[in-house]
């Protein structure tokens, strides 16, 4: 069983542009036997750049978030002391906050996490993209 914890821009896509997510990965994520993860981070992350208009989306974030979560079966991922603290072991080489606790999350609770971003990639952390 696999348990993937999806970074934003990938939730972003699988709800509004899955074209843009590589074709395994989408299989993946369809499997039933595949947990799906969504951080309260993101969530976050989502109200915040609505807010400062970096993002726009068809309908209210608690609507546009909770459908989905709902529609692609995927659980929601407090936010733990622990995790948060996992962020300290972390070398300098992402500056986003956001990345970086998905990336303390991931690790914490033994998730791979679903993320096209390269820096992300350079961490000990599993990740999924193009060799699923």
């Amino acid at each position: 069983m696999s348990k993937v914890l999806l970074d934003t821009c990938t939730f972003l896509w699988l709800e509004t542009d899955p074209k843009r997510l590589p074709v395994d990965l989408i299989r993946m994520l369809a499997d039933r036997k595949t947990e799906i993860f969504l951080s309260a981070v993101s969530a976050w992350e989502i109200v915040l750049k609505l807010g400062t208009g970096k993002l726009t989306l068809p309908v209210p974030p608690r609507e546009f978030v909770e459908t989905a979560r709902s529609k692609s079966s995927i659980q929601t991922l407090a936010v733990e002391e622990a995790a948060v603290l996992q962020t300290a072991k972390l070398p300098a080489l992402h500056k986003d906050p956001f990345d970086r606790m998905l990336i303390g999350q991931a690790i914490e609770h033994g998730l791979t996490l679903a993320t096209p971003d390269p820096l992300i990639r350079q961490y000990a952390v599993r990740t999924v993209w193009d060799k699923v």
